[in-house]
């Protein structure tokens, strides 16, 4: 059974000391889908980029009883696995987490390319233009 990551991974959408740009814009649209009611969200599950056996530990807190309107439908379906209490700051939702991922894209700051090379040196499998 997949569980969700004890915490956030370095590079994690969700944390608000994560660098902008770091991730495809198709990636930061991803985290607004969830942000909806839940019969409106979708079914798939968000991994993790890191370590993608696991569920997101920033997209578990961020859209699941923590003050929500609504569970995730992704975590319903896995027979809702224990959320861990957050380690880190995060967003408060999928859109405010999107917006801050994406202001950078076109340009990406330094620290934006440095832990982009960081991942890539460590899992090969990531792709970042």
């Amino acid at each position: 059974m997949r569980t969700v990551r004890a915490e956030p991974c370095s590079a994690c959408p969700y944390r608000q000391d994560s660098p902008s740009g770091l991730w495809a814009h198709h990636e930061y649209e991803k985290l607004r889908q969830y942000d909806e009611p839940t019969a409106d969200q979708p079914m798939a599950y968000f991994a993790c980029h890191a370590t993608p056996d696991h569920y997101c530990n920033g997209w578990a807190i961020c859209h699941s009883n923590r003050g929500n309107e609504f569970d995730l439908l992704a975590l319903r379906f896995a027979g809702r696995p224990p959320i861990p209490e957050p380690k880190v700051p995060l967003f408060g939702s999928g859109a405010e987490a999107a917006d801050h991922g994406q202001r950078d894209i076109d340009d990406p700051p330094p620290e934006t390319t440095a832990k982009a090379e960081k991942l890539l040196s460590k899992y090969p499998r990531l792709e970042w233009s």
